[in-house]
């Protein structure tokens, strides 16, 4: 990459993560200048490196992950198993990494370049906080585009690995979950816009399909209600395991559920 289109303690990305806050209630996260300190170790925050390359940090996060969805699948009479709050635990992850670095691609024609060792995760609560740094620019769209999957592909590689063993899940299937929290990102944002259409189009445009690692495509599909509602939809790659949770309640994009079962539930 031309050193010249990485922009440093930039202002303008900083704005792009306070609007991405203010827009999406799901993320739960906190920004850091460059002078904090990092978040401490101490009192359950660790660093996606740390969670990488230290079982004890991993452990943590894997034990706070089950605490907090064991009281819902207490309610509907099951308990996670430790591959499910892995998974669970993963797609948090992932998915919040993505919206991270598309969100200001789609806000701004931003790339933020998020070094693992400046995002961290708190282990009882799940909640982020990032100190960003620096972003990439670049003048065509299928350039930045390929530099938006390289970033995610960087940031995620090293965790894919850690959480391989117990996710119980090979490295199509990790990838495959890493292409759907991808789409899932990008879509949440635009729904959040209301701007759903657009977003939609940016998914598939970045997720055309045989972009390797990530396998598969964006793959997004209208269906109509009996009222003549169009509905935009997708099916997952793989299972995000809610089910296993609450039995009575597949996700919208869950591969368990048809498109009849989603209409009713739009």
């Amino acid at each position: 990459m031309d050193a010249s289109r990485v922009r440093r303690g930039d202002a303008a990305l900083v704005a792009d993560y306070r609007r991405l806050v203010e827009l999406c209630p799901a993320l739960a996260l906190t920004l850091l200048a460059a002078e904090d300190p990092d978040p401490a170790p101490a009192r359950g925050w660790h660093s996606a490196a740390e969670l990488a390359a230290d079982p004890a940090a991993l452990a943590e996060a894997l034990a706070g992950e089950s605490a907090r969805i064991a009281p819902l699948a207490a309610e509907h009479g099951t308990s996670p198993r430790p591959h499910v709050a892995a998974s669970r635990l993963l797609h948090h992850y992932v998915w919040s990494a993505c919206l991270l670095i598309a969100g200001p691609w789609h806000l701004a024609r931003r790339v933020p370049v998020i070094d693992p060792r400046d995002l961290w995760l708190h282990a009882p609560t799940g909640d982020l906080a990032l100190r960003p740094r620096a972003h990439r620019t670049l003048p065509g769209d299928d350039e930045l585009r390929a530099e938006l999957r390289a970033a995610v592909v960087a940031h995620v590689e090293p965790l894919l690995t850690a959480f391989a063993g117990p996710t119980r899940r090979g490295t199509r299937a990790l990838w495959g979950m890493v292409t759907d929290d991808l789409a899932s990102a990008v879509w949440y944002l635009g729904r959040m816009l209301d701007q759903e259409a657009a977003a939609v189009a940016a998914a598939a445009s970045v997720l055309p399909g045989g972009t390797q690692p990530l396998p598969g495509a964006a793959d997004f599909r209208v269906l109509r209600g009996a009222d003549g509602l169009e509905h935009h939809t997708r099916t997952r790659l793989g299972c995000c395991l809610y089910y296993t949770i609450r039995p009575d309640s597949a996700c919208l994009t869950c591969p368990r559920t048809s498109d009849e079962e989603r209409l009713q539930r739009f």
